[in-house]
């Protein structure tokens, strides 16, 4: 796994979405049904017309919140049961965002995999960790636009005297108490997605100093253009 999950955009577009106390009952509702929900049976279980249930589950459709499957209700299968309704499953377990973006799931899941692949492998925890970085890195890199996969990440690179500084790190808070680990797995992840972009993974190098991130990029070649 890499960056995975919906975009940071649609992430804020979820949340404003969910500004709506009906629409967080609904959603919450869904989740939570843990199957395919219709209208009636969400208007019925909110408390709510079934126009006004409808609207809102449209609307959270629209914000990638909720997905819609058609289907014949049940009881309604065959011949003459009329057109397939429409029912609503979660397309989201959770629904999060930062200003700047952050990933800290994203450090949990390859601090983790480093812990069980040290512990199988016999291996020193180290080693297992820039292993699991260089891996996870290369997963979100973007052949031939390193610079895309940084924004996409969200370090928001910033040309600066021949190369690029990464203006935001998206593991910052965990960084101010671990920086040794952080910026050891931040190296080898940056590493790891300059080389699956088509970048030599020594342009990443150490950038330390407060308001950006412990690397910068000394040297990263633009996309070609069409």
């Amino acid at each position: 796994m890499g960056i995975t999950g919906p975009s940071w955009s649609r992430r804020i577009a979820a949340i404003a979405a969910l500004d709506d106390g009906n629409r967080r009952a609904l959603y919450a509702y869904v989740l939570g049904a843990g199957v395919a929900v219709g209208r009636d049976e969400a208007a019925e279980a909110m408390a709510l017309p079934r126009s006004t249930a409808s609207f809102h589950l449209d609307r959270l459709v629209e914000e990638g919140v909720l997905r819609v499957e058609f289907r014949k209700a049940p009881g309604k299968a065959g011949p003459g049961s009329g057109r397939p309704a429409k029912f609503y499953l979660a397309a989201m377990d959770e629904v999060s965002a930062s200003i700047p973006e952050r990933h800290y799931d994203l450090a949990g899941d390859v601090l983790a995999s480093a812990v069980s692949e040290a512990i199988n492998a016999g291996m020193p925890i180290k080693d297992a960790l820039l292993e699991v970085a260089r891996r996870k890195g290369g997963e979100a890199g973007r052949p031939g636009d390193f610079l895309g996969a940084l924004t996409d990440i969200g370090y928001q690179p910033v040309a600066d005297g021949g190369g690029y500084r990464l203006r935001n790190c998206p593991f910052h808070r965990l960084s101010m108490n671990h920086q040794d680990v952080v910026c050891t797995m931040n190296g080898a992840f940056l590493k790891g997605a300059a080389a699956a972009s088509g970048q030599d993974p020594d342009c990443v190098v150490p950038d330390e100093g407060p308001g950006h991130c412990c690397a910068r990029i000394a040297r990263a070649e633009a996309p070609a253009r069409a």
